[in-house]
């Protein structure tokens, strides 16, 4: 990673006015971060279609290690913590890694004001695109969604920027006392009917709050009722997952050698899992919540995931199989809404019914496989034509 205390230098000549031969520093943009496009990338892989993959192999018969991978991503029905759990803070985290190297490359251009007005403008866009999407999903409009990370990444997003200047330890503790916080409000605050430090599937604070200022009618739409998705309380800890990325952005920035960086984010990862299973003893793993022990085991994992992609791509320079990942994570936020918006599977199965004449078992694989296939060649020609959309 570009060390930017090390900016590169020119040679100023000598004048009457200059004096004698001087350097004067230029700042230089950090260099793009690989493995953070291709991580960004293998997390959306399993939104966009993943998943369905998957099941398609599944479908096709009994197999002990496609099983036990449809089990991992699929949410965990209430309590527990299963890989597609991992996925919403995975973008916490690469959201709060993106701030400092966005920073440092709009400030070779900008203000500090002006990067302000561009986070805001950037952090509205987000929150109602994700109000787009919320009311695409249920056909009527609705300014607040409950189950998607674009509004919690937008508030998020815009925290972190707005702590970007501040002290590594004044991060840290941001990041710390939230989610402290947020756990006691929900071990010792009561609501009326709810006991303080209930858990227990749509009997607890964060769903009291929600029907007390979203309605009850929005929550009782599908898939909320059945699901249990919490959105006002719980959109709060998910700052911390973003600071902590804040933070290990900051640290990739700086100049320590690549391979002490990859031992701080593992060490981060495995001291967040270990924290985060203590707590689970008094605090369950509840993502539909955002608990204090989801939040801090969740974290961990991203962190490990981090850096996997981290070692392999940018430390060991293995980067060409990744290219189909970044080809995703380079317009992530594109494809997530739409797919959001357009199913291509009801397109495609026009073209893909006649495979289960011949093939019954087969058909959802191959719509799968036809499904990914499109959505990637449409990031492909984005990525050739050099069209990378952001909020």
């Amino acid at each position: 990673m570009a060390n930017l205390t090390s900016a590169p230098v020119i040679e100023a000549k000598s004048s009457p006015v200059a004096g004698p031969e001087r350097r004067i520093p230029v700042p230089a943009a950090p260099e793009r971060l690989g493995s953070l496009d291709a991580f960004r990338g293998f997390v959306m892989l399993w939104i966009i279609g993943g998943e369905g993959l998957m099941a398609g192999l599944a479908s096709l018969g009994h197999n002990r290690v496609i099983e036990a991978v449809v089990y991992e991503v699929n949410h965990s029905p209430w309590q527990g913590l299963r890989f597609y759990d991992c996925i919403w803070p995975s973008f916490m985290l690469m959201v709060g890694v993106s701030v400092p190297l966005s920073i440092a490359k709009r400030s070779l251009t900008q203000t500090y004001q002006q990067q302000l007005a561009h986070a805001a403008k950037r952090a509205l866009v987000l929150f109602l695109l994700g109000s787009v999407r919320e009311s695409v999903l249920l056909g009527s409009p609705y300014l607040i969604e409950l189950s998607s990370a674009l509004q919690p990444i937008a508030i998020a997003y815009f925290v972190a920027v707005l702590v970007a200047r501040k002290s590594w330890r004044f991060q840290a503790g941001l990041g710390a006392a939230i989610l402290a916080a947020y756990a006691l409000v929900l071990a010792f605050i009561r609501a009326p009917g709810i006991a303080a430090g209930s858990y227990t599937l749509n009997h607890n604070l964060v769903h009291w709050v929600d029907i007390a200022l979203l309605g009850q009618t929005h929550w009782d739409r599908w898939p909320y009722a059945e699901e249990s998705w919490g959105t006002v309380l719980s959109t709060i800890p998910t700052i911390s997952t973003t600071l902590l990325g804040l933070l290990i952005g900051e640290l990739l920035m700086s100049a320590r050698s690549k391979k002490a960086k990859a031992t701080f984010i593992g060490g981060i990862g495995l001291g967040c899992l270990a924290i985060g299973y203590g707590t689970s003893f008094v605090v369950p793993v509840v993502m539909k919540m955002w608990t204090a022990s989801y939040g801090l085991m969740s974290a961990g994992c991203a962190c490990l995931m981090l850096l996997v992609f981290y070692w392999v791509i940018d430390i060991r320079g293995y980067r060409k199989w990744a290219f189909p990942l970044t080809v995703i994570g380079m317009n992530a936020i594109f494809i997530y809404v739409f797919t959001s918006l357009v199913h291509l599977d009801v397109i495609i199965d026009v073209f893909t019914r006649e495979v289960a004449r011949f093939l019954p078992t087969a058909k959802m694989l191959f719509q799968q496989v036809m499904v990914l296939a499109v959505e990637w060649c449409i990031l492909f020609w984005m990525y050739k034509r050099r069209i990378f959309l952001k909020a």
